[in-house]
């Protein structure tokens, strides 16, 4: 009988609908900072490379990298060939994952918390949180989460609630972009990965 019910659990989960299955915005944004803690914590054994492997899974799942540089290259995106587009995603996905394995080395009681959601535009969910430290002020991070293929996933990260990383980003970019192109972009952000990992 214990079997039975087992089987008949799981046909009724499998049966569920994509969106029942989904984790909220909140529960996502709550796993990459268990995570992000995880990895502080063993800052002292484990170098760059160590550390975006470790890293790699989960930022993958959790950012949409796609959304997020084709919104950075605006129409230079849109009229890249299929190759350019990939070119461009690798290296931005490779610089970002380096960035996160870089900045977050060790740990020194920090924590996360999580302060609610709100509706953004768009059909986006804000998940606000903050950056608890102990010997300095706590830092507001508020995630921007919209859904793809069902799951919630990060499109941008504001910083006091205002300063929009995919902004800035594509101000970054766009003087690049303009004198070379996807191709050109995806070689600088190639070497900006290779002197984030250099000793």
């Amino acid at each position: 009988m214990g079997l039975l019910r087992a089987l008949l659990f799981l046909i009724v989960v499998g049966s569920l609908p994509v969106a029942a299955q989904t984790a909220s915005p909140t529960g996502v944004i709550e796993k990459l900072h268990e995570k992000l803690i995880e990895i502080m914590k063993q800052g002292n054994r484990l170098d760059v490379a160590a550390r975006y492997h470790e890293l790699q899974p989960i930022l993958e799942s959790t950012f949409d990298f796609e959304r997020m540089i084709a919104a950075a290259a605006g129409s230079f995106w849109t009229q890249a060939s299929e190759a350019q587009r990939k070119q461009l995603l690798d290296a931005f996905s490779r610089l970002s994952i380096t960035t996160y394995a870089v900045r977050f080395n060790n740990w020194t009681g920090e924590s996360f918390e999580t302060l609610g959601t709100r509706q953004g535009p768009r059909d986006t969910v804000l998940v606000d949180t903050r950056l608890n430290r102990p010997n300095d002020p706590a830092v507001p991070i508020t995630y921007v989460m919209m859904q793809t293929d069902g799951q919630w996933r990060i499109v941008d990260v504001l910083l006091d609630r205002s300063i929009s990383e995919l902004a800035v980003r594509r101000s970054e970019y766009s003087q690049v972009l303009r004198s070379g192109g996807t191709e050109k972009l995806a070689q600088v952000l190639d070497q900006k990965t290779a002197e984030l990992r250099a000793p």
